[in-house]
Formats: C-alpha cells, structure tokens, sequence
C-alpha cells in the first residue's frame, strides 16, 4: 500500500491521531500523537478518509514517552502508554466534548473536570484472556482476532498479575476465553469460557475459585461461583457471568458523584435501568419511598436480590430496558441509566421521554452513544446541566461519565 508523510492534527474518538493527506481527505492512525510529523502506510481508503500505520516517527511530539509495557502497539488492550497519564486526562475530557459539540449539537457542553484514577496503572480487578491455539494466555492484536501470547500486563491488579501466568490449559481442551476476578481480600475466581460441555481437568496450587461456562450452563470446579466486592462499605455479592465495574476506586467515586448530583423528593420514586448486581441501587434505595430496577442478565438479577435483600420498597423488573420501560405507567421522580457501550435502544429512549422524569443521570462507557442520545433527550425538551468525566480506564481511549438531563 502506498507510503505517505504525515502531519497530525488532533486525537479522534478511539484514540487514533487524525491528519490531512495531500488531497485533503482526513487519515487516521493508531499510536501516533498530534504535532507529530511521520511515515505511515495506508492500510484503508475510502472516499472521504484513509486510515494508516506508523512506519516512523519523523518528528515526535514533546509529549510522547516509553510505554511501559512491552506489547504496547501489538496488543489491542491500550491505546494511550505512550503519553503522560496527565495529558491522557486532558485528551478524554477533550474527545468527549467534542462529541457532544458535533453529534448532539451542544455549543458549549457544561464540563465538569474529570475524575483521574488514583492508580493509573494495576487498576483492574477483572481480565479476560483469550486461548492460544497451544494453550497460552493472550489477548488479541490490535485491529485483529490473531490471539498474541503475552509476558506481562500492568493494567490488572496485583494477585491477579500472581494468577495468570500459572494458568496453562492443554490443546483442544476447548477452552477459548479465561477471565479472572478479584474480590475483597484477594478472593480470586477464575471463569473458564468453553465450547466443550464437559468441563476439562482444573488444578491450580492456590486457593481460588473456578467456574466452567459453556451452553450446557455453569459448572463449578472449586470453591464458590460468586465473588463478595466491597464499595464504599456494602459487600456486593458477583456472580461469575454477572458484569461489576472492574476499577473500584472509580466505582466508589461514580456512586458518590451520583448521589451528589441527583435530585430525588422526600418519599420520591427512582428507577434503575440496566441496574446490574444493583451497585446504584443500593445506595439509592436508602434515599427514596420507591426504587424499580430494570435488568436483563438473569444472574445479575439474582445478584440485585441478594444485595438489595435488606429493601421493601424496591421492585426488580427483569427483562430488556426496551420490552419493560414501555409497560411501567407509573410516575418517577428521577431516573439512572447504565447502558451497555451501544447506548440506549430506540424503544428504551421513546419510553424514557414519555417517562418524563424531572432528572435523568446517565451513565455512559462512549462518547459517541451518549453524544446520540442526548440529541435525542434535548429534542424532547430536557436540557444538559453538567457532565463528568471519570477515567475507569486508564492507557485507554475508553472514557466513562455521567451526565444530568433534567425537564
């Protein structure tokens, strides 16, 4: 493909550096920095943009520093080790307004200054590798679904970083994804994703436990198939297939800020849709006369029962945002919504308006979905009041945030 010098511009949404190619189209690349001039290949052209690889750095930014890790730039799981984490902060909230400035069309989005990670490295306290063909652990390249084995990773938390790589799984033993949590005081559970139903031979010298997955349902081959979590002082009871945030400092941090910034009356009702194990409703619950909760995942449904066991006045709905919101005539003072990264459905975001709810905090993983959907929402007569960031994910494009709707 052919050879082009380049000048970046600006950072995009996904992380990738944007410049100009001679006739004026917009070309995209990874691992690349603005200011930067380099040699890069298109590897994709289309009408209105091209997108390319870095051959060579002819002019670097000031900003760029070593990776840490070794797989940087291989490795599809970060995008950002190569700028200060300070300047990676400043790109987020950046990209994340100027998705609501073209896609929402909000002149001047009401930013808030985002909320750093404590811990920009060793954060996660939940990965998933996937299989090599000779049963080592990997992740998958950049841009591909080629599994590359690897040496190290700086993301996960310290026992999980023990844990990993004495895992070692025989070949055609079926298992294609592992993914590994950590609970409070270094409890670890090991998730075995399969295509077999008959689960393989699972031994490991250390106390952890391990669930098989696969159509035949969960099979647990040690200790227990649930992690307890601890936020802000409640334990949270985690199924093996039930999703929790995987950075708990940034957790706790999204709880507080919505608890500070969302209006509920005395008495007032407040709905939970996408509510998960039940990690805002349960500190919601203590501050309304009403909570209903919305989830689709069965196991997380079971999880909410069990952590919001304490609470009378809470209704669990179990079920598709877009299949239940439509059904509840009820009337709701304030309302949270967790979406997955695809944002909210069409029927879900129809039902919510005709909701009316005075406030809506929503808690976004995507610029884009969220820039859409608050289109949408101000279309219907709700304005912006603020929006902050937080960074989950540190090394990431990734930015997580919630912003206030109210009528």
């Amino acid at each position: 493909m052919e050879i082009v010098e380049v000048e970046l511009i600006s950072f995009v949404y996904g992380g990738d550096a944007m410049g100009r190619l001679a006739d004026g189209r917009a070309v995209f690349m990874p691992y690349a920095l603005p200011g930067e001039r380099v040699r890069a290949r298109i590897v994709e052209e289309k009408r209105g943009f091209a997108r390319a690889v870095v051959e060579e750095v002819l002019t670097p930014s000031p900003d760029r520093i070593q990776p840490r890790c070794i797989h940087f730039g291989v490795c599809g799981g970060c995008h950002l080790q190569h700028l200060p984490y300070e300047r990676q902060m400043e790109v987020k909230s950046s990209v994340l307004a100027e998705q609501l400035v073209r896609i929402a069309g909000i002149v001047q989005p009401p930013m808030r200054p985002l909320v750093p990670s404590p811990d920009p490295w060793h954060y996660r306290n939940a990965v998933q590798f996937h299989i090599t063909p000779d049963g080592k652990l990997g992740y998958l390249r950049a841009g591909t679904h080629e599994i590359i084995p690897i040496q190290e990773c700086h993301l996960m938390q310290g026992a999980l970083n023990d844990l990993w790589p004495q895992l070692v799984f025989e070949r055609g033993s079926g298992i294609q994804q592992v993914e590994l949590r950590l609970g409070t005081e270094d409890d670890l559970l090991v998730a075995l994703h399969s295509t077999e139903s008959q689960p393989p031979e699972f031994e490991i010298d250390l106390p952890v436990s391990a669930v098989h997955l696969s159509k035949a349902g969960l099979v647990v081959l040690a200790g227990d198939d649930h992690l307890l979590i601890d936020v802000l002082g409640r334990t949270f009871h985690v199924s093996a297939e039930s999703f929790f945030q995987v950075n708990t400092a940034i957790a706790e941090a999204l709880v507080n800020h919505l608890l500070e910034i969302l209006p509920i009356p005395p008495n007032g009702t407040v709905m939970d849709v996408y509510s998960g194990v039940g990690l805002f409703s349960a500190f919601l619950a203590p501050r309304a006369g009403r909570l209903v909760a919305i989830e689709l995942s069965p196991s997380a449904c079971q999880d909410f029962a069990i952590n919001l066991d304490e609470f009378e006045h809470v209704e669990l709905y179990e079920g598709a945002a877009e299949d239940i919101l439509p059904e509840l005539k009820i009337h709701v003072d304030a309302v949270v919504v967790d979406p997955p990264r695809s944002g909210l459905e069409r029927a879900a975001l129809d039902a919510l308006i005709q909701l009316a709810a005075p406030a809506i905090a929503y808690v976004s993983c995507d610029a884009a979905t969220l820039a859409r959907d608050a289109r949408r929402l101000i279309a219907a007569g709700y304005q912006l009041n603020q929006v902050t960031p937080f960074d989950l994910f540190p090394q990431t494009y990734a930015v997580e945030s919630i912003s206030l709707f109210t009528k």
